[in-house]
C-alpha cells in the first residue's frame, strides 16, 4: 500500500529576524505523521501567500519548487529501495541533500571554507589564520571526552562552562584567547539557530572572562639603533628591516602601508613632506610630517606613479614571516611583530615631550584615551628608572649623586 504523502510551504510570522524577514519551511507529511525542514529561503511575512505557498520573489519561487523537486526525487528513491518511508527518514536524507550542517565541527568547517574564501577576495587571512586555530581548541575539547563531532541539539549550558574549563586549565589559554575560542563557539551555535537547526542559543549564559588590560610591546632606542645599522643581504628581509624602521617612524600599520599611494604624500609650503591618510581599521585621517629617516626609506620606493602603491609588499602573512626572520637575525629577546613598530612610534614620541593631542593626530587614534595607553608606559618606565637610581643611592651608601 503506497504511502499518502503531502508537502506544504509555510512560514513563522512570529519568528523575524533582525533584518525582517523569516525563514520559509517545509513541512512533510506521510501516513498522517509529519516532519519539518528548513528551504533555506527566507522572505518578508508578507511577501507570502500561505494559500499557494509561494513568495513574490519568482527568483525564490524558483528555489522552491527545486526544492519540492527534491522531495519527491528522495520520497520516490527511498520507497524503490525499501519499501517503507516515513517523513523523518525523507526529513533526514533532505537535509543531507541540502548539506546543512547539523553537528558543531561540521558547522565549523563550512564556515572556516568561507572564511578563507574570503580572505582572497579581501586579501588578508588573519581572521581565516585565527579561526582555525579556534576550530582545533574545539576539535581538542571534543577528543578529550571521546568525541569527534557533537550534534547542536546535545549543546548544553553546561557544555560551555566546561570548555571554558579546558581552555584554561588544559590549554592554558589566557583570558583574551579563551574569550575569542567561545567567541567562535558562540558563532557556529548562533549559525545554526539562523538555520532552525535548534531553537535558541544554549550558551547565552555562558560569560566571557574579564579581559586583561592590553599589552603593548615595543622595542627599545637600542633594538632600534641596532636594526638601523643592520642591512639584510635577502631582498625580503631588507624589505621587510625597511618597513619595521619606517613603521616605527610614522606609526603606520601594516595595512596603511599596503594601502599607501603617490597621492597620500605631499609637501608643505616650507617644503616639509607629510602623509595624509585615512587608516585602515578606523577610518579617522592620519597626519604625519616624515622624519629625515623614513623620508629617505620612502625616496627608495614609488611616490610618482599613482596605479601602483608606493611599497612592493607582499601579504600580511608573508611579512609577519620576515619581519620574525629580522628579529631572530638581529638576537632580539621577544618575537618581532610589524605592529610593535607602531606601538615604538608612540612610545617613543612620548618619551621625547611631544603631546598626546599630536601623538593621536598622527597615529589616527579615534580617541585620546588610545593614546593615553603610551603614556602609561612611558610613566611606568619612569618609575622603574627611578626604582633603579634609589638602589644605586643605597649601593653607594647614601652619597651625593
Amino acid at each position: 500500500m503506497r504511502s499518502t504523502f503531502k508537502l506544504l510551504y509555510y512560514i513563522n510570522r512570529a519568528k523575524v529576524k533582525a533584518d525582517g524577514t523569516t525563514a520559509v519551511l517545509c513541512r512533510i507529511t506521510i501516513d498522517g505523521k509529519n516532519s519539518v525542514v528548513t528551504t533555506g529561503v527566507y522572505c518578508n511575512p508578507e511577501d507570502f501567500n500561505s494559500q499557494k505557498g509561494e513568495v513574490k520573489n519568482n527568483k525564490a519561487n524558483g528555489t522552491l519548487l527545486k526544492f519540492r523537486q527534491k522531495i519527491e526525487h528522495a520520497y520516490e528513491q527511498i520507497l524503490k529501495s525499501s519499501g517503507v518511508i516515513s517523513a523523518e527518514l525523507l526529513k533526514n536524507t533532505i537535509v543531507g541533500i541540502n548539506s546543512v550542517p547539523t553537528a558543531l565541527l561540521q558547522a565549523g568547517m563550512e564556515e572556516l571554507a568561507r572564511l578563507e574564501k574570503r580572505s582572497v577576495e579581501i586579501n588578508s587571512r588573519s581572521t581565516y589564520r585565527q579561526s582555525v586555530i579556534f576550530q582545533e581548541c574545539l576539535k581538542q575539547y571534543l577528543l578529550s571526552f571521546g568525541r569527534e563531532d557533537i550534534p547542536f541539539t546535545e549543546i548544553t549550558e553546561q557544555f560551555g562552562l566546561s570548555y571554558k574549563l579546558f581552555l584554561l586549565k588544559d590549554m592554558r589559554c589566557s583570558a583574551d584567547k579563551m574569550n575569542k575560542c567561545l567567541c567562535w563557539l558562540n558563532r557556529l551555535v548562533y549559525i545554526a539557530v539562523d538555520r532552525e537547526v535548534i531553537r535558541a542559543n544554549p550558551l547565552e549564559d555562558v560569560a566571557y572572562e574579564k579581559k586583561n588590560p592590553p599589552r603593548l610591546s615595543h622595542i627599545s632606542r637600542g633594538e632600534l639603533k641596532q636594526m638601523l645599522g643592520t642591512p639584510m643581504e635577502d631582498p625580503m628581509l631588507e624589505l621587510a628591516r625597511r618597513m619595521f624602521i619606517f613603521s616605527s617612524f610614522t606609526g603606520l600599520a601594516y595595512v596603511d602601508i599596503y594601502r599607501l599611494y603617490p597621492h597620500h604624500i605631499s609637501k608643505t609650503a616650507d617644503n616639509r613632506t607629510y602623509i595624509r591618510e585615512k587608516r585602515g581599521k578606523t577610518s579617522v585621517e592620519a597626519f604625519i610630517p616624515l622624519h629625515p629617516i623614513a623620508q629617505r626609506i620612502l625616496s627608495l620606493y614609488n611616490t610618482t606613479d599613482d596605479t601602483k602603491p608606493v611599497f612592493p609588499l607582499p601579504i600580511r602573512d608573508v611579512l609577519w614571516h620576515e619581519i620574525h626572520a629580522v628579529g631572530n637575525a638581529l638576537e632580539f629577546k621577544e618575537n618581532l611583530s610589524h605592529h610593535q613598530a607602531r606601538h615604538t612610534f608612540g612610545t617613543l614620541l612620548l618619551s621625547e615631550g611631544i603631546s598626546i593631542e599630536s601623538i593621536a593626530k598622527m597615529m589616527g587614534h579615534t580617541n585620546i584615551s588610545s593614546t593615553q595607553i603610551y603614556a602609561k608606559i612611558t610613566d611606568q618606565k619612569i618609575s622603574e628608572d627611578m626604582d633603579r637610581l634609589i638602589e644605586r643611592r643605597k649601593t653607594r651608601g647614601n652619597k651625593v649623586i
